[in-house]
Order: C-alpha cells, then sequence, then structure tokens
C-alpha cells in the first residue's frame, strides 16, 4: 500500500488537467548548504532614485505626481500595444497572431519601503478596489479579452524596483494558463453541475490539513498540486467570477487575507518573502463563463532557507513539474509560523 508521505506519486492538478510529480522521501537526502536568513538594509520611505515614488521622474522625462494613495499609469515599456492589428500570419508550420493590448503598473502606495505583508488592512483595501476599478475599465474595451493582475515580489522573481506595485498586462486573448483552468472548470461544470472551486473550497475546508489562512469570505489552501515548495492559493468562499463582483465586506477580507498570508511567508525564512502572484478570473469575451470561480495564486520560490530556492530545471523543464515537500508538510509549517 502506497505511503503518501513518504512513496513517490503524481497529483493531478484540476484546474489544469496536468499532473505534478511529488517525491517526498527526497527531503530526506543529505543537504550541506547552508540554512540562513539575509539581512537585507531597510528600504527608506522615500528614495529619490525611484522612479515609481511620489514626484520622481520615469523614463522618458514623465513625473510622477505626489500621488498620497494608489497611483496607476500606462507602463512606459509596455509588452503589449494597443495599436497592433489582430492579423494573423500563417505559413505552413509557421503561424504568427498580432496581440494587441495595454499594459499598466498599479503603485499601491506612496511609502517605498512597504510590501502587502507590512500594509495596513485599510491601505490594502484600496488597493483591491483599484484591482477591481481597472478589471472593469480595461474589460470594457472591445480588444480587451483578458486582464491579467500579477504582482513579482523580490529582486529574486526579477522585479526591477521594491517599491510596492504590481502590473496589469491587458491582452486580446486569453494566456495559455488560464484557457487551461478556464476548459477544466467548464469541463468539471459540464459533469458534476457544480463549480470546480467552490467544491474543492468546501473539501479542503473540511479536511483542514492543507488550510493556511480563513476568514468569512476567503480561504488559503497549500493546493493538493502545489509545484513550488510553499506555493498557495487564495480562493473566494462565495462563486464569484471576478474581483469587481466582490462586495465591500469581501474586498476586506480579501485584503485582510492578502497581508496575513504574505506575513506568515515572511515569518517562514525571516525575509522579506519573494515570490510571484497574480489573480485568475473571468475573461473579458462578452460571455457569462459560468464556470469561472475567482482565485489568486502565489508562486515563492524559496526552499529550505533565504537564500536557498526550488529551480524547475532538467526534468521538470523536459517532463512534468516535481517537488520533494507534500503540499500537506507545507501547510503544517506554513499554520506554524
Amino acid at each position: 500500500m502506497i505511503d503518501w508521505k513518504q512513496d513517490p506519486h503524481r497529483r493531478l492538478n484540476r484546474l489544469t488537467n496536468e499532473w505534478v510529480l511529488v517525491s517526498p522521501h527526497r527531503t530526506q537526502r543529505p543537504w550541506q548548504g547552508q540554512v540562513e536568513t539575509t539581512d537585507a538594509a531597510p528600504q527608506p520611505e522615500y528614495d529619490p532614485e525611484c522612479y515609481l515614488c511620489p514626484g520622481n521622474a520615469r523614463a522618458g522625462g514623465v513625473r510622477n505626481p505626489a500621488y498620497a494613495s494608489t497611483f496607476v499609469f500606462e507602463n512606459d515599456f509596455a509588452a503589449l500595444k494597443p495599436g497592433t492589428r489582430p492579423e494573423r500570419f500563417a505559413d505552413g508550420l509557421l503561424l504568427a497572431e498580432g496581440e494587441p493590448g495595454i499594459c499598466r503598473v498599479v503603485c499601491f502606495s506612496p511609502k517605498h519601503n512597504l510590501t502587502i505583508a507590512n500594509m495596513q488592512p485599510a491601505e490594502l483595501r484600496r488597493v483591491v478596489d483599484e484591482w477591481a476599478a481597472q478589471y472593469q475599465d480595461l474589460g470594457a474595451r472591445d480588444f480587451i479579452h483578458y486582464v491579467q493582475i500579477f504582482e513579482n515580489r523580490g529582486a529574486m522573481m526579477g522585479a526591477s524596483n521594491p517599491h510596492p506595485h504590481c502590473q496589469i498586462w491587458a491582452s486580446y486573448s486569453v494566456p495559455n494558463e488560464v484557457a487551461k483552468e478556464q476548459r477544466a472548470q467548464a469541463e468539471w461544470l459540464g459533469k458534476h453541475g457544480s463549480c470546480l472551486l467552490c467544491d474543492y473550497a468546501q473539501m479542503e475546508a473540511v479536511k483542514r490539513v492543507r488550510v493556511v489562512e480563513e476568514n468569512a469570505h476567503f480561504l488559503t489552501v497549500v493546493p493538493f498540486w502545489a509545484v513550488w515548495p510553499f506555493e498557495t492559493m487564495v480562493i473566494s468562499k462565495r462563486h464569484v467570477a471576478s474581483l469587481d463582483a466582490l462586495a465591500g465586506e469581501e474586498r476586506d477580507a480579501l485584503a485582510e487575507i492578502l497581508q496575513r498570508a504574505t506575513a506568515r511567508f515572511d515569518r517562514l525564512f525571516h525575509v522579506s518573502f519573494p515570490y510571484s502572484m497574480g489573480f485568475h478570473q473571468r475573461p473579458t469575451d462578452g460571455e457569462a463563463h459560468p464556470e469561472w470561480h475567482l482565485h489568486a495564486h502565489f508562486y515563492p520560490p524559496l526552499l529550505r532557507s533565504a537564500t536557498v530556492r526550488k529551480f524547475l530545471v532538467g526534468y521538470e523543464m523536459l517532463a512534468m513539474p516535481q517537488r520533494d515537500i507534500t503540499a500537506e508538510a507545507a501547510a503544517q509549517r506554513l499554520r506554524e509560523v
């Protein structure tokens, strides 16, 4: 009989219908690397060299206003451009399509030294409201069919600036990872007549072994199929498809659980935890999408300490994702800090 805590096994990611290899016995292998924290220099509240701080100049001489709350602007180095025509080029095996879109930056606060983990819930509530407003504004445009809100936190994740901010890429097409989740949710709805993530959140709330945080409206879990060591997913308890559909108390609850979850990350290895985070929500293509359920993914790379990270290399790149620490063990460690 398989010992799910020790024996290698595969777990199915229900949101993508892809498998993850879990090798829990590998946590027993010798480790001779250092296990340490980092002593990063504290950031100032205002940095005169930061191109995101209030009043400072950005690329091309554009100067930020003296903003006092959230601040949104068109990305000076946008990956997508609204004037691009969605034309198709095909030549046998070669296929390409023009991809119009809009890229924006959202500064969470004028204070350079904040992160989600040390922001006040009232400050974060303003960020949640801005996310919802941006989703509505961008999604209302005819050539925008998906709005991706994401944050890369920390230099390890490629963040070019420590100022608290996120990006929004609004695109003509539905991106690959979102399209996979959409198919899986639609298939589940068609087969079971219920929402995949509603069913999953209810199951996790009963089992409790992978739950990290919970409040009246949201649940944070290490998903059963997690790839990254301390990956988490924040799931709305109510069947709601997008941020703009959240009621006032739900927006408060989202701000609270995001702050608590990221603060727990920071306590794990005594460091400002790097991660990539993003919301997955209903496409803005004019369809009803009853299958869609609002959720956020946190993908943090740290494995054993502030300086030891998980890399997706070798087998992960050529075959399938693999992890050593089980989702249940990761959730327990996060609950303990």
